[in-house]
């Protein structure tokens, strides 16, 4: 079994224009997604190597999180967490990982209202 590690990659606010919700409005119109991710993984051998494929490639699960957002069309922000939360864990190198999808536009009085999860290996 593989020791926990604490080191985390983090991708903070990547926004997303997205088809996201269940009312009409939401099912017509793009609007902004907001996507925070902290995987943990170990980042000691890549230090080590200085070799990109020690490590996790960021900027390649990046682009794949906003493909997963934009091609889902999702109804429930519910299931693009888990599906985010799923995609990330079938990396090499993940050995957990939090979610969290946020909705600027969705509640009128409020910053954003959103989920944050946290799936393991």
């Amino acid at each position: 079994m593989t020791q926990p590690v604490a080191d985390k990659i983090l991708i903070r606010n990547l926004r997303v224009q997205a088809i996201l919700g269940i009312y009409p409005m939401e099912r017509e119109h793009a609007q902004e997604v907001v996507i925070s991710l902290e995987v943990e993984t170990d980042c000691s051998k890549a230090a080590i190597s200085k070799d990109l494929a020690d490590s996790l490639d960021y900027a390649t699960l990046a682009d794949a999180v906003v493909a997963l957002t934009i091609n889902g069309r999702y109804l429930l922000i519910e299931t693009l967490v888990e599906d985010i939360a799923q995609h990330c864990l079938k990396q090499p190198l993940v050995q957990a990982v939090s979610v969290q999808v946020e909705k600027p536009q969705a509640v009128a009085k409020a910053d954003s209202v959103g989920i944050k999860i946290h799936r393991c290996n």
